[in-house]
């Protein structure tokens, strides 16, 4: 029996794509212009953490202890905001996030070289915690749009129900997952170029690929077109 589902647009995948290139430019330029720091996914700084501990090198551990820091408080944030704003006010919470997420990289994107890397990365760090705990699903599948280890195992697990159980939804969610994936990749591609050419204004293509997803989520329906699932 056909079933019909209606997903909010925040979960569509255009609105991914958006973000999926942000998280992947964000990520190539605070790793090439900013001190080899991960802002997005912090397992890589964790890891570094851990390596510069074994080293007793303490100022380069505080170095990638920051960021770590910087990313668990943006997921509190956004708690916090998802309780207080309603989805029925006109900038709800989600609405709120991009703004703030686009307002800081605007800032960010005035500091020149000189400023301290930390300060960028801090500020990068709790950017990409608020988007990735703002968006979390794709028509009603987890994902993630500022790093990719959850997003390729998600895809590998639903081509194999594709391919094995004839699971043609499953298909179609591979197929998301892998477009989410090359659009991250196409984005750090696209942000190492311009970091090369533009340096800390390329935070400012950044806030307006957001600024385009929050005029996405106003103007466009409450909801994207139905999908049939068996």
């Amino acid at each position: 029996m056909l079933q019909q589902k209606l997903y909010p647009l925040h979960e569509s995948l255009r609105v991914g794509i958006f973000l999926a290139i942000v998280g992947g430019m964000l990520d190539a330029h605070t790793y090439l212009f900013r001190g080899g720091v991960f802002a997005n996914a912090q397992t890589g700084n964790m890891v570094l953490f851990g390596i510069s501990a074994a080293e007793k090198n303490w100022s380069r551990c505080l170095y990638y202890l920051v960021p770590i820091i910087a990313f668990f408080l943006g997921v509190i944030v956004t708690e916090i905001l998802k309780r207080k704003i309603t989805e029925e006010a006109f900038l709800n919470w989600r609405h709120t996030i991009l703004v703030i997420e686009a307002a800081l990289l605007c800032v960010l994107g005035f500091l020149p070289k000189e400023v301290p890397d930390v300060i960028v990365n801090v500020t990068v760090s709790f950017v990409c915690s608020l988007q990735v705990n703002c968006f979390r699903t794709l028509k009603g599948n987890a994902y993630a749009t500022t790093m990719c280890t959850g997003n390729l195992r998600s895809a590998a697990e639903h081509l194999c129900r594709f391919w094995l159980d004839h699971d043609r939804p499953a298909g179609k969610s591979a197929a998301r997952y892998f477009i989410i994936i090359l659009f991250f990749c196409f984005g750090a591609a696209t942000g190492a170029l311009f970091t090369n050419l533009f340096q800390e204004k390329t935070l400012f293509l950044c806030a307006i690929l957001l600024v385009g997803t929050l005029i996405l989520l106003l103007r466009s329906d409450k909801h994207i077109a139905p999908q049939k699932e068996s």
